[in-house]
């Protein structure tokens, strides 16, 4: 039940927003017993980010949610798998990526709550 939700300062074509998606795909099963089968993902681009004072012409900031608790080790390998991906196709440095973890207790699905 992952949901990674992405605020990018660049504008997303919809190849690249498939593009993202099916890596973000790929990241998503580091983590134990998750997979892109139940994976949903969210995008806004053009948004405005401002770090150390100063708007960002190029910065994300990535939030994931986890139904579950998720080990310390997979959370770094996602962290450093998302700031490549974002790197290699955006362009955006991984100083300039933040990327924040939500483990969630309660997750609804189809009418019923786990």
């Amino acid at each position: 039940m992952p949901y990674i939700d992405s605020k990018v300062t660049v504008s997303l074509t919809e190849e690249k927003k498939d593009v993202l998606k099916t890596e973000l795909g790929k990241i998503i099963s580091l983590i134990p017993g998750k997979s892109e089968d139940f994976l949903m993902v969210g995008f806004d681009d053009n948004y405005s980010l401002y770090f150390k004072g100063n708007k960002l012409d190029f910065g994300a900031f990535v939030e994931v949610k986890i139904f579950g608790a998720t080990p310390q080790a997979s959370l770094d390998a996602v962290t450093k798998e998302i700031c490549m991906l974002y790197s290699r196709e955006l362009d955006i440095s991984a100083d300039c990526i933040y990327v924040k973890y939500e483990e969630v207790s309660t997750w609804g699905w189809n009418g019923n709550n786990f």
